[in-house]
C-alpha cells in the first residue's frame, strides 16, 4: 500500500477451472478472457502488483493484530464459499461480476459504471453497490481486500498509470469509510499493462477499464 493511500484510508476509517456469474443474467459461465485461464492470471497479477507474498503476510499479521482471527484447514474453503454466495446475492444485476479462483474471490467493477470518463471520483449511482460490498466484507472480516485499478491503452502511461492508482484509491477509501479496517486493504494501479480483452475494439477497451477487488483469506 502506498503511504498516501494508507493515510487516506486511515482518515476515512476515522470519519466514518474459474467460473464467473454474468452480472446481468445471473448465468454461470467460463470467463470470456482467454476462457478461464485469464482469471487465474489476473488473480496472480493482482497479488504481484500489490506487493507480493511478503507484504501480504505483513498485512495478515496486521489484521490479526487488529483483532481479526485467522482461518485454518478445511474452514478456509467453507468460509470463502459463504462469502462468495453472499456477494453473488448482493451484487446480482449490478454490473459487477464475481469470480472464484481457488480460495480467492475476484470482483470486477467495470469503469463505465463506477467512474465518469477520465475521472477518479466514484459515480454517486455506484455508492449503493459499494455499500453492498462493504456490508459483506465487514461480515466476512477474515479476508484481505486488494484493490487494483486498470485502464485501456488509450492515452499515455503518464495519464493511465496515475488514473488507475487514483481509481483504486477511491474505491479503497470508500470501503474504509464504510468500516472496512485499513489494515486489511491494499491498493495498486496497473495502468494499461494487464488487459483482459483486445484494446483494438471499443468493447475490448470497455472491459479493460475496470477496478478489481480480490478477497484473500487470512490464514494462520
Amino acid at each position: 500500500m502506498r503511504p498516501s493511500t494508507a493515510g487516506a484510508l486511515a482518515l476515512c476509517a476515522i470519519l466514518t477451472a474459474c467460473q464467473t456469474t454474468d452480472p446481468y443474467t445471473g448465468e454461470t459461465k467460463t470467463s470470456n478472457a482467454t476462457k478461464g485461464a485469464a482469471a487465474g492470471a489476473v488473480a496472480g497479477a493482482l497479488i504481484g502488483a500489490i506487493s507480493g507474498d511478503n507484504n501480504r503476510q505483513k498485512r495478515k499479521r496486521a489484521a490479526v493484530g487488529a483483532g481479526i482471527g485467522a482461518l485454518a484447514g478445511a474452514g478456509v474453503g467453507s468460509y470463502m464459499d459463504r462469502e462468495e454466495a453472499a456477494l453473488r446475492e448482493r451484487l446480482a444485476g449490478t454490473g459487477v461480476s464475481v469470480s472464484r479462483v481457488g480460495d480467492e474471490i475476484v470482483l470486477n467493477m467495470p469503469g463505465n459504471i463506477t467512474f465518469e470518463t477520465n475521472a477518479a471520483a466514484i459515480s454517486a449511482e455506484f455508492y449503493p453497490v459499494l455499500d453492498s460490498v462493504a456490508t459483506v466484507v465487514n461480515e466476512y472480516e477474515k479476508t484481505l481486500v486488494e484493490v487494483v485499478g486498470h485502464t485501456d491503452s488509450t492515452g499515455s502511461d503518464a495519464i493511465n498509470q496515475p488514473l488507475s492508482e487514483q481509481r483504486a484509491d477511491s474505491v479503497a477509501a470508500y470501503l474504509a469509510s464504510r468500516g472496512v479496517l485499513p489494515q486489511r486493504i491494499a491498493t495498486a494501479g496497473l495502468g494499461s499493462r494487464q488487459p483482459v480483452a483486445s484494446n483494438a475494439t471499443a468493447e475490448g477497451r470497455a472491459q479493460n477499464r475496470r477496478v478489481e477487488i480480490t478477497l484473500a483469506p487470512i490464514t494462520g
